[in-house]
């Protein structure tokens, strides 16, 4: 896979430090971004070095929130590397934000402060756009470019005590399924990525027992179909949802990604 540039927002934990990994162990140059706790892309920032031996991933304090945030990411990767071929929307805001019991206390949509709400909606939906919008003129003039929105399971959209949380991952599916085809013909696909359960994140609350925690993702598990998305191989395939537990690493590229995908948001009966 030919080195690329790629910008991962929310790149400091979790999925977003997997991603970012996974994209500088190829050989591209990576940014990363978080609203809060510049210190942790620091870290994603320094671990690459050590692991790589070379400086791939650089960190830009950014929230996805703010419009002029995000064409300032933008601009620092066409700055730093002469352009931008992967955007991944990774930032987002949980259900820790509504309860630290949201795992086994479900909050009644009355009950979430609008303030929270607004932030969660701002964060996971608005956010996307901001940076989708501010990244795809110059993936547009390429010819060439890949939007990767990270979603979650429909289950837990549909889940009870799960707003707003799941109504804003519904929101960015839709997102994904309507910019894949504003982008059809350009060059530039829009796909959406996720792991496929729960996953060991900054989201899950420190009081979950460990042998409950044992049982969660790797965060590890998105790096192989994000690779596929973010290369040539992966040229035509727009407008799906990848699956990342469903990836058979057994099976040729195309054949897994076929086995772990179906059509961006919701089924159609």
């Amino acid at each position: 896979m030919p080195s690329r540039v790629a910008v991962v927002t929310g790149g400091g934990r979790g999925i977003g430090r997997a991603m970012a990994l996974a994209l500088a162990a190829t050989g591209s140059r990576v940014i990363v971004s978080a609203a809060r706790e510049p210190i942790e892309i620091e870290a994603v920032a320094d671990e690459a070095q050590r692991r790589f031996g070379e400086r791939r991933v650089e960190a830009v304090a950014a929230d996805v929130t703010r419009e002029d945030d995000c064409v300032r990411l933008v601009a620092a990767a066409i700055d730093r590397f002469g352009r931008l071929d992967v955007l991944v929307n990774n930032a987002g805001r949980g259900m820790r934000h509504v309860s630290e019991t949201f795992l086994t206390e479900p909050t009644r949509f009355w009950d979430v402060a609008p303030e929270v709400w607004r932030m969660v909606i701002d964060t996971n939906v608005v956010g996307p756009f901001l940076m989708a919008r501010a990244a795809a003129p110059a993936m547009i003039a390429a010819g060439w470019g890949r939007i990767v929105n990270v979603s979650m399971n429909r289950d837990t959209m549909r889940r009870r005590g799960f707003s707003p949380y799941g109504p804003s991952k519904a929101a960015l599916e839709s997102e994904t399924a309507i910019w894949a085809q504003d982008l059809d013909g350009t060059g530039v696909t829009v796909n959406a990525l996720l792991p496929g359960g729960a996953t060991l994140t900054g989201m899950i609350p420190d009081g979950v027992a460990q042998e409950i925690r044992a049982q969660f993702l790797d965060p590890a598990i998105m790096g192989p179909p994000l690779l596929w998305l973010a290369s040539e191989r992966s040229d035509g395939v727009t407008g799906r949802r990848l699956v990342a537990s469903r990836w058979r690493a057994d099976l040729p590229e195309a054949e897994a990604a076929e086995i772990a995908s179906d059509a961006a948001g919701w089924a159609v009966s």
